[in-house]
């Protein structure tokens, strides 16, 4: 069954998961935008105003303790309530990186506000220190970094100014980015992630009807796949809708991909979601293959009682 593996105690708000495992423990944290689906507030204000959530499991994801806030994610000189979202958590030369994306206040509106990813370093998942913007735009959401093929670092982000397509940078130290240029263009979309398998290359994108997969042999030129994956429902009532806004995580040969749904999502848009209901969110997983050459996704687990990290 597809059933959802988490949803956020406080806000019932989970979404825009990444998972990555606490070095040298059992532990698996997911740090996740905890939306404020229970607000009673104009427009998009309940999807701004966001802090980052973090649940862990030490069970091997079957099951996950809620964890509280990740707090010391605002410049001194920016207090206040702001908005947090799609954290990316990687680990780098023994120091974990979290490259956010963050917006100032709680606009109701999606329009006429900057958008930053900015960079954070920490030792331990816990404590986070602030290093500054990553200086590759201003409207730019939803950072993912992956070691490039070539050597040093690639950072693909969504651009919001142009078009919401995906574009990229580079990095020798995850530190200093030049950014290079457009990677997928086409119709808008958002939340790209970049990993290997099965001798691929592979990047995901949110399209918002699933997920859009492209290929590649270098993680440079990448050529699309017909078919989407996470377009076609699950078998879980809370599994219903497409899954949005992914994050792969590979060990060894096998892979599973993290998503959210809008269990009551009814079609309409997120500033017209005036219920709850229509709101809420929550986190699931799927198994996830290549095969002839294609990437595919199961949506739920064999055994949803057994280990799958």
């Amino acid at each position: 069954m597809s059933a959802p593996i988490y949803r956020d105690a406080l806000w019932d708000g989970a979404s825009d998961p990444a998972v990555i495992r606490r070095e040298g423990t059992d532990e698996w944290w997911m740090f996740y935008t905890q939306r404020r689906a229970l607000l009673e507030a104009p427009g998009v204000e309940w999807v701004h105003g966001s802090r980052i959530g973090v649940a862990v499991s030490t069970d091997g994801g079957v099951s996950w303790q809620y964890r509280g806030v990740v707090d010391g994610l605002d410049a001194p000189d920016e207090p206040g309530l702001n908005t947090h979202w799609a954290p990316e958590v990687v680990l780098l030369g023994g120091e974990y990186h979290m490259y956010l994306t963050w917006i100032a206040g709680t606009p109701s509106a999606w329009a006429g506000h900057h958008r930053h990813i900015v960079h954070f370093v920490s030792d331990d998942l816990v404590s986070w220190s602030r290093v500054g913007r990553v200086d590759v735009g201003d409207f730019v959401i939803d950072a993912a970094v992956a070691c490039a093929p070539g050597g040093g670092l690639r950072l693909w982000f969504k651009d919001e100014a142009a078009d919401s397509t995906t574009w990229s940078a580079v990095s020798t130290d995850g530190y200093d980015w030049h950014r290079e240029g457009l990677v997928v263009g086409g119709a808008p979309h958002e939340g790209p992630n970049v990993f290997e398998l099965g001798g691929w290359w592979w990047l995901i994108v949110d399209e918002w009807q699933g997920q859009g997969v492209y290929r590649s042999t270098d993680g440079i030129g990448w050529s699309r796949q017909a078919a989407r994956i996470l377009e076609s429902p699950g078998a879980h009532p809370e599994d219903r809708e497409i899954g949005r806004h992914a994050d792969v995580l590979v060990t060894g040969d096998t892979a599973v991909v993290f998503y959210f749904t809008h269990p009551g999502f009814d079609g309409s848009e997120l500033s017209d979601a005036s219920a709850p209901a229509a709101r809420r969110t929550a986190i699931h997983v799927a198994e996830l293959a290549v095969r002839d050459g294609a990437l595919v996704a199961h949506r739920g687990l064999p055994d949803t009682s057994a280990r799958y990290l």
